[in-house]
């Protein structure tokens, strides 16, 4: 097998695609001949030792990815060879073939596209727990999605209206803004033009939004969080600006009855499998019903994963990025 062998974690650039052992799932793993892998904000920080989880050296990176189980571990009865299956097991995917935890595997319904089936959990999955689980979304509420058009943003979009939300995305540029209208967005923000508040105050009749949804973190989370309704829930989900971890006055929950609520998803996951289960299972049956389809940007063969990188770092990159094998 090959795969792309982080030996130092300083950075994209010290990643080598090496000749590898094929390895041997061990009890309670399978083996998976990796066909796509997607490319997500912490499958950078993780090669740059910047990442909460810092696996042991060396390691391949590659968080999500799908592919066909060759070999099944012992006691694994729920996954058999040849099945199609999807995983976010945090390392591995930037690779031919790589062994995972059997419970860490999705399995893939008939017609669901590798392509699709690589840039689908972490998004989904992320979105669906913020929305659904942490913000108890109604249908009928207003949800602000910041960096709407990337992977979780576009994801968020799709789910909030599949809740029966409506939709406010903002974003940098006005292509961004087009692709987040395409898939559903009511109503659109281009945060680097004019006074964001006064936007949000306009696209929103002066009420403000109930769910803010933000992957960005950065210097709009203050204005954004002023201009939150009555009640309202921000929902922090990453910080993909980089730079400092923004800081709220604790007085602004106060005046606003609102509430600053944390998503992790991947502890949710671990903490509460039966309810991650029931919503993976709600999440594919929208796939197969049209409701939510993951935002491809563009897809590459696994060997131009520098490339993928550059991209994503230059913040051009609406939807998803996909690396294929063959």
């Amino acid at each position: 097998m090959h795969a792309w062998l982080c030996e130092n974690p300083v950075g994209v650039d010290a990643l080598q695609w090496k000749d590898l052992p094929t390895p041997e799932p061990k009890a309670g793993e399978v083996r998976i001949g990796i066909q796509a892998a997607s490319l997500n904000f912490p499958d950078l920080l993780i090669v740059q030792n910047k990442y909460q989880h810092k696996p042991p050296l060396p390691f391949v990176p590659g968080s999500e990815y799908a592919g066909v189980v060759e070999a099944v571990g012992e006691g694994v009865t729920h996954l058999k060879v040849g099945q199609n299956v999807a995983c976010l097991s945090g390392t591995g995917g930037f690779g031919t073939h790589t062994v995972a935890p059997a419970h860490l595997c999705m399995p893939l319904p008939f017609g669901f596209p590798f392509t699709d089936a690589a840039a689908f959990i972490m998004t989904y999955a992320t979105s669906h727990h913020a929305l659904v689980d942490r913000a108890q979304l109604k249908a009928g509420e207003t949800v602000l999605v910041l960096g709407a058009a990337g992977g979780v943003g576009t994801a968020a979009i799709q789910i909030a209206k599949a809740a029966g939300a409506r939709v406010i995305a903002a974003a940098s540029s006005e292509d961004k803004l087009a692709l987040c209208r395409s898939i559903g967005a009511d109503a659109t923000i281009n945060y680097t033009e004019g006074n964001l508040r006064d936007a949000i105050k306009a696209a929103t009749d002066g009420k403000g939004p109930d769910v803010v949804y933000d992957p960005v973190g950065g210097e709009y989370a203050e204005p954004v969080f002023r201009s939150i309704a009555w009640r309202g829930r921000y929902l922090v989900v990453g910080f993909a600006a980089g730079g400092a971890i923004p800081a709220l006055p604790m007085n602004l929950p106060l005046l606003k009855g609102a509430s600053l609520v944390g998503v992790f998803w991947g502890d949710f996951s671990r903490r509460e499998p039966k309810a991650n289960a029931a919503m993976m299972a709600e999440l594919a049956g929208w796939y197969a019903q049209g409701k939510v389809k993951p935002v491809i940007d563009r897809v590459l063969p696994m060997a131009q994963l520098k490339d993928a990188y550059a991209l994503m770092g230059s913040r051009g990159v609406k939807g998803k990025l996909v690396l294929v094998n063959g």
